[in-house]
């Protein structure tokens, strides 16, 4: 199977090479900041000369935002916008450039009804002080040196890099990979690259391809498997959540004391911000960014395992954005990560050529009884036992969830999704044109304020933070 994929390396510059690092990724802004100048400059002059009842013919011709049309136009400028162009790469310019075609095709997407999600802005111009520094190779001598410690980029040379990249160097050297682009990212105060290889990769099918998981995602634990695995979960089938931006509140609140007692920025008067300012606040992102790396390599281990081990998972279609706006938990979901968890199991389930199945948002995975199927008619969240009154079952409510996920894709009688999908089969994405089907012979009724049909006895309203479960 052949995918695109990342290959990320700290790197040691020296401070001539640090500085022309920083150089290269001021290029790139400063391209960006000079076509959405030109962009916007054109849509005002037509907007303008429509106002003054100019046939549409004789208006001032549009520019395409592509990225070949801004490339062109900059080729035929630079010498008089930037005299300085040829003390950075090319590629530092078409960096930007293509930044900006993305962020104005995403608002037009956007604009018109064809991108998911929430709406997209107009592009604004990025800060020297406040952007981000990064910039992307595509093109010239981009590649990773034999000796696994130095990589190269145009115009900047050979870097040492912090580590070691035989992982990667192993797979060029075999013929398996191939280096698309390298990007440099300035991130915690230290450089990284970033290479975009295509991938032919070959990995050894999942160790139990006929075993069905179910896999509820929570708070008070990470997540609850419908059955034990190894190493990865407690006896019960529990995931401890190890709560890393809680574990570190105590040390960002010291950090962010003493970054406020220093002289910041104001972008009211403009004033700039002291060196212990800077200094003050690149401790604490510091912090920031260890809390991303630990939940980053957490998620990373338990998909791994999960995708190598079984050949088919079940998890549920949570509503994320909409359980963020609780103010109560938003803090703690965010630190779990369920998106993310989502993310990488959808691509390396392909991988394995394992099958993810994602649960319809309104199964009631947690008020159904996994043993005799009776469902409740309401389960609070702050009842952590399901006790059914049929068959007298009283089970975790996480691991009761679990093993109706499992269930699911046994049985299919529910939206659910084929092979790595990412999102459930459904006109608008989110899954919410999909009706509730009435459980336990519970009628079916109708609420003016919602067009699914919910069993009785789920409020009218229903958030789907909660999914009526």
């Amino acid at each position: 199977m052949i995918v695109h994929q990342a290959y990320r390396f700290a790197l040691d510059p020296t401070p001539a090479q640090a500085r022309a690092l920083s150089t290269h990724c001021g290029a790139a802004r400063f391209a960006f900041n000079w076509g959405l100048a030109l962009v916007k400059a054109v849509m005002d002059q037509r907007e303008a000369e429509k106002s003054y009842g100019i046939a549409p013919a004789d208006l001032t011709p549009p520019l395409r935002w592509s990225l070949p049309a801004l490339r062109k136009v900059w080729n035929q400028v630079k010498d008089d916008v930037a005299p300085w162009w040829a003390e950075c790469s090319k590629e530092s310019y078409s960096s930007g450039l293509d930044s900006l075609a993305r962020a104005l095709n995403n608002w037009t997407t956007s604009r018109d009804g064809k991108r998911k999600g929430r709406a997209v802005r107009f592009p604004r111009f990025r800060s020297k002080r406040r952007a981000r520094r990064s910039c992307r190779f595509t093109t010239g001598g981009v590649r990773v040196e034999a000796d696994r410690r130095h990589i190269n980029l145009p115009k900047l040379g050979r870097i040492r890099t912090h580590e070691s990249t035989r992982k990667l160097a192993r797979r060029l050297e075999a013929g398996t990979a191939r280096v698309l682009s390298a990007t440099v990212r300035l991130e915690g105060g230290r450089w990284h690259c970033s290479f975009t290889c295509e991938v032919q990769r070959a990995d050894p099918p999942p160790a139990q391809p006929d075993v069905v998981i179910g896999v509820d995602l929570g708070i008070t634990h990470l997540a609850v498997l419908s059955r034990p695995l190894s190493g990865v979960t407690n006896a019960v089938g529990a995931v401890p959540n190890p709560k890393h931006f809680a574990r570190a509140s105590a040390a960002l609140r010291r950090k962010s004391r003493a970054v406020s007692r220093k002289h910041g920025p104001d972008s009211r008067t403009g004033a700039r911000p002291s060196k212990r300012w800077e200094r003050a606040d690149q401790r604490r992102n510091r912090i920031h960014h260890r809390v991303a790396n630990l939940r980053r390599d957490g998620l990373h281990k338990l998909t791994t395992a999960l995708a190598a081990g079984f050949g088919t998972i079940v998890i549920e279609n949570l509503n994320v954005a909409g359980m963020l706006s609780n103010r109560r938990l938003a803090r703690s979901i965010a630190d779990a990560g369920f998106a993310e968890i989502r993310r990488q199991l959808a691509y390396k389930t392909r991988w394995r050529g394992s099958r993810l199945v994602v649960a319809d948002r309104w199964f009631p995975s947690s008020r159904t009884c996994s043993d005799c199927g009776a469902a409740k008619a309401k389960l609070p969240l702050h009842i952590r036992v399901f006790r059914c009154d049929s068959c007298g079952l009283e089970i975790d409510r996480d691991l009761n969830a679990a093993r109706n996920l499992a269930a699911l894709a046994v049985s299919s009688t529910t939206g659910t999704g084929g092979t790595g999908d990412l999102e459930p089969p459904c006109s608008n994405g989110r899954g919410a044109d999909r009706k509730t089907r009435a459980l336990c012979g519970q009628a079916a009724v109708k609420r003016p304020d919602r067009s699914a049909d919910l069993p009785v006895g789920c409020p009218a309203g229903a958030s789907r933070i909660r999914s009526c479960r």
